[in-house]
């Protein structure tokens, strides 16, 4: 006899209910192949060793064979430290307590250094400029290196030493790495801000930004703005305080060192940018130049590395396919600042690159003498730039759908990469050292003045 068993409703086994991945949504699939990616890429990316090591040996060939390249950097920047280590200094018009243009904070940060060397070689002021020197090298370097291993975690090891390459031997990264400038400054503040919103620290990219500009040089603003207005928009918040609160630090210790030594209460950043944007001057107080006189400085800066990096924008539709967003943002100010500084030489200047007075519809922004210390800022996003150039050389004739296309255009493009690089490296090379041996003896000279009994004081 067949019994009839009642129909039991079978429990769903393990295999038969929902896996967590299939109930995601595809936007959060995508998120976690994006950190697979970036975490293979961190396992192959270039450690923190190399580019340590490279720039540090440069940077120290800097700040030992650097000649001074600049009247700003001798009277706006070494006076007043030197009056600080030594009580006695040459001031300019610019630190009279009328004008204030000048912060005393940015002349405190380097006595951090200058005076403990005064210190440990009272009868060497010698020492005490060298040791100083290395500090901005080793500033430098930091800051240098953080963008370098960012560019090789985020991007692959090709790029990051290129990148390495350029940031190591190019003229205008070799001279301003070791310059005494408030430019230089903000040069090593983009460089660490750009490499720290590539490492996905937007509020830290945003903090150092504001040292850059306030700490540094007040008209490095407009190259701040694109990494400051995408990290808003990533992480508004964090990104909003971190900003804030560094700017609103900086700008009252600023006040306070000016009242100190201006005894009147002012600051000097507000007067900077009061004094080049509202007007106070002779507008062509300099000289005027034409439009090509940023590009002919920066081909002699970085010669085929310059050109490389303007052309960034034609190789924009494969640049959107292996870079977007990231680092199209990073390097975005140094298409549109030698744009906005081309134009500002058809206008007139005062004393500092007045780019602002472009927004408020001035006509006082004027050729800038000082060939291109105005835009030291933006120095290492042109090496990056032409670095993405140079990589992608094969993209041009590769087929998009084909990824491990080896056709004979495809190797030939491979072979023209390092063969650029190194042109661009031994122009480069060739540059450095003509001008440090024609320009050198200053320096040279001042060494050794004080071994000689019978020079006076």
């Amino acid at each position: 006899m067949a019994l009839s068993l009642p129909t039991r409703q079978r429990r769903g086994v393990a295999s038969d209910l929902p896996s967590p991945s299939s109930s995601r949504s595809k936007p959060d699939e995508k998120e976690d192949k994006r950190k697979r990616s970036e975490e293979g890429q961190e396992h192959k990316a270039i450690g923190w060793f190399l580019p340590l090591f490279a720039l540090g040996m440069l940077r120290y060939m800097s700040a030992t064979s650097n000649i001074i390249h600049d009247c700003d950097e001798v009277f706006n920047y070494w006076e007043p430290l030197h009056f600080l280590l030594y009580n006695s200094g040459f001031q300019t018009w610019e630190y009279s307590s009328q004008y204030a243009l000048r912060s005393y904070l940015y002349i405190n940060f380097h006595e951090l250094v200058g005076l403990p060397a005064s210190w440990l070689f009272p009868d060497d002021k010698v020492r005490v400029f060298y040791a100083v020197r290395f500090f901005l090298g080793l500033v430098s370097v930091i800051s240098d290196a953080t963008l370098v291993v960012a560019l090789s975690r985020k991007y692959g090891k090709r790029l990051a030493s290129y990148a390495l390459a350029m940031l190591c031997l190019t003229s205008g990264c070799f001279f301003a790495s070791t310059s005494f400038l408030p430019s230089s400054f903000a040069m090593y503040a983009m460089s660490l801000s750009s490499g720290l919103f590539l490492l996905g620290k937007p509020a830290s990219a945003v903090a150092v930004a504001a040292a850059g500009v306030i700490l540094g040089w007040p008209f490095s603003i407009l190259a701040f703005l694109p990494i400051t207005i995408y990290s808003l928009a990533r992480r508004f918040k964090q990104t909003f305080l971190a900003g804030a609160v560094t700017s609103l630090v900086l700008l009252v210790l600023s006040v306070l060192v000016d009242y100190y030594y201006y005894k009147r209460w002012t600051s000097s950043v507000f007067n900077l940018l009061q004094y080049n944007v509202l007007g106070g001057g002779e507008s062509h107080l300099y000289g005027i130049e034409g439009p090509i006189f940023y590009l002919r400085n920066g081909f002699n800066n970085f010669n085929f590395c310059f050109i490389l990096g303007l052309l960034f924008p034609a190789f924009l539709p494969i640049a959107r396919r292996k870079y977007a967003p990231d680092l199209l943002i990073v390097v975005s100010p140094s298409l549109y600042m030698v744009g906005v500084h081309v134009f500002a030489t058809t206008q007139r200047r005062k004393s500092e690159p007045d780019v602002l007075s472009l927004l408020s519809l001035k006509n006082h922004v004027a050729t800038m003498r000082y060939a291109l210390e105005f835009l030291y800022p933006i120095y290492p996003l042109v090496c990056v730039a032409a670095s993405a150039v140079i990589e992608s050389f094969p993209d041009l004739f590769r087929d998009k759908y084909n990824p491990h296309d080896n056709s004979w255009p495809v190797v030939i493009a491979k072979f023209i990469r390092p063969v650029v690089l190194g042109l661009i490296l031994s122009a480069s090379h060739a540059r450095t050292f003509s001008l440090i041996n024609g320009y050198g003896a200053p320096l040279e000279t001042y060494k050794i003045l004080e071994h000689y009994d019978d020079v006076g004081t």
